[in-house]
This record gives C-alpha cells, sequence and structure tokens, in this order.
C-alpha cells in the first residue's frame, strides 16, 4: 500500500498553497447543498476535483542552460513585440522585446521564475479585467510587477495580469529575495495573462501561437551571447 501510495503522490501533483482557501470553499459549498438537498454529491465532488487540478503546481526540472529567460507561465504565446516596458518596472524607457503567454482555463496558473537573480522589485497595480488575450490587458488591468537582476546586472520583468475571471494575483517573493529560475513565485486565480520583459538585445527563441511550458521552455537568449 505504501508503494501505491507513493505511486499516486508522484502522479497527482500538488496544489499551490494559494488554491487551498477556494478549494474548501467548493467543497464546504458542495456538502452543504447534499446536506440541504440529498443531492449534488457527484457534481459537488466533480467541481471540488475540477478546482484542485486548477491550482496544481508540477514539478517542473529548468534546463542546463545559461544565459537564457524561461518561460514564466505555462500558456499559448500571444505576441512577441518590441514595446515600452511599462513604468513600475523602473527599466530604461526605450523599446524592448516583449514576450505575453496568454493563460486559459486548463493551464497551469502558477508562475514561475525566468532567470537566476535577485529580486529588484515587486509593485502591485489595482486595474479593470479585461480579456486577457486583448493587448490593452497589459496597461489596463489588475497587474503585478516583478523585476529581476542576474548577477551579471541584467534586468528581466514579469507582469503577472488579471483577466477577465481572474480576481486575485498571488506573489510569494519579496525585494532583496535570492531567486533560482524555474521556482515557482506566484499564482493568478483563473484566465490571465503574463508578460515577460527582455532587456534590448535580447533574441527572443519562441513564435507567436507556440506553448510554453513555465520553468522549462526557453524563451529568449539575453544579450551577449553567453547562452550555453
Amino acid at each position: 500500500m505504501g508503494h501505491i501510495a507513493e505511486l499516486v503522490r508522484a502522479a497527482a501533483p500538488p496544489m499551490h498553497p494559494g488554491g487551498r482557501p477556494v478549494v474548501a470553499a467548493v467543497a464546504a459549498g458542495a456538502a452543504l447543498l447534499r446536506l440541504l438537498t440529498g443531492r449534488g454529491a457527484l457534481l459537488g465532488a466533480a467541481a471540488t476535483a475540477a478546482t484542485a487540478v486548477f491550482f496544481r503546481e508540477p514539478r517542473r526540472v529548468p534546463p542546463p542552460r545559461t544565459g537564457v529567460v524561461l518561460a514564466p507561465a505555462d500558456g499559448t504565446v500571444a505576441t512577441v513585440s518590441a514595446v515600452l516596458p511599462p513604468p513600475e518596472l523602473d527599466l530604461p524607457p526605450v523599446p524592448a522585446p516583449r514576450v505575453s503567454v496568454f493563460l486559459s482555463l486548463l493551464d497551469v496558473h502558477v508562475q514561475r521564475i525566468p532567470v537566476d537573480g535577485r529580486v529588484r522589485a515587486v509593485e502591485y497595480r489595482p486595474g479593470t479585467f479585461l480579456s486577457a488575450d486583448l493587448d490593452k490587458a497589459s496597461e489596463d488591468n489588475e497587474r503585478n510587477a516583478l523585476l529581476i537582476q542576474t548577477a551579471d546586472g541584467v534586468r528581466v520583468g514579469v507582469l503577472q495580469i488579471a483577466g477577465l475571471l481572474a480576481r486575485r494575483i498571488v506573489c510569494d517573493v519579496q525585494p532583496g529575495a535570492e531567486v533560482a529560475a524555474g521556482e515557482t513565485y506566484g499564482l493568478i486565480r483563473f484566465g490571465s495573462r503574463v508578460d515577460t520583459y527582455l532587456p534590448p538585445g535580447a533574441r527572443p527563441l519562441v513564435a507567436v501561437g507556440q506553448r510554453t511550458i513555465g520553468g522549462e521552455t526557453v524563451l529568449a537568449e539575453l544579450p551577449g551571447g553567453q547562452a550555453g
């Protein structure tokens, strides 16, 4: 039995702590419905299981490469373009490469650190809840900005952006924290988008429509030809 339990634990990814209150609320609602009506046990169990799956945090193995930026999220590449970074990232006010990844309701919704380094800034900004696949979502929607500086002084920015259904952004790191590429650092509850702002001279390695795996897909090469 112990071996079977280990196999089940290995096959079923753990849940991000930020999802536990939501799963508990769904389970409690299902139990109350069953108590009051005597029905809905199967539907309640399915809803609870589906919510738990949404908040899954699967183990990821970063590739053994240096000088690259990893995808901070699972999803589909929505845009690859050069744009001015948002002011909260405190990056030079010149166009820089940005890769936007759209997360559907079926995608893993935890976010991961894209590069090894130190967190220089974390800034949350309230906003609207436009559909995350719209370009205006990067400017108008509720969002949380994370700025990371590598040991070589290169700065990479990541924006967690709430979508049409999202109403809560979770960020578990603080300024000054040492972080490693591939580590989980946050969560967006329900449909959303994650933008990665690369330094000038970085070379994106993904195309619009491509699927990304957070913490594993190589998003771009940093300037200086240091990838290896």
